[in-house]
């Protein structure tokens, strides 16, 4: 019974991801005609962000699909264990990234002729600190496979 379950699971998941895909596509095109329109760099640069988002989140969202109707997803300790210094190294740049964004929003917050700046100098912030958290977050997964937190 549990595996029928977690088959009905799967599968009202894969649906959803595909009518999300649909919304994502919408996206993107909708953001690439305001782009075009658009002579304001401004907006111009928003529509270029969140379109190229979109199109990061409807590959993702085809990796569920993938992972439930065609592979299976494996991570085994091999493949983090022949790149993990790498990870690390990386984990420090955003870390350090985090910390220079953060320093220099100080220096223009509040200040009502940088708020375009204070604008991006966020979104850049959120950016990393994402970033971050999903290193972090494929770090807790790494201890989870060694047997003593590796």
């Amino acid at each position: 019974m549990e595996r029928t379950k977690i088959k009905a699971v799967q599968e009202g998941l894969v649906q959803k991801m595909k009518e999300w895909q649909e919304i994502e596509s919408t996206a993107i095109k909708t953001t690439r005609e305001i782009g075009d329109k658009t002579k304001n760099p401004l907006i111009k640069n928003i529509m270029i962000t969140i379109n190229s988002d979109s199109a990061r989140h409807r590959s993702v969202q085809q990796l569920i699909i993938d992972s439930l109707e065609k592979e299976h997803l494996t991570l085994s300790i091999n493949d983090l264990g022949d790149i993990w210094d790498m990870i690390e190294k990386h984990i420090a740049l955003e870390q350090k990234m985090v910390s220079l964004v953060k320093e220099v929003l100080e220096t223009v917050k509040g200040k009502k002729a940088l708020m375009v700046q204070q604008y991006f100098l966020e979104y850049l912030l959120a950016d990393e600190e994402k970033h971050e958290s999903m290193l972090n977050k494929l770090h807790s997964i790494k201890d989870g496979m060694y047997p003593y937190g590796g």
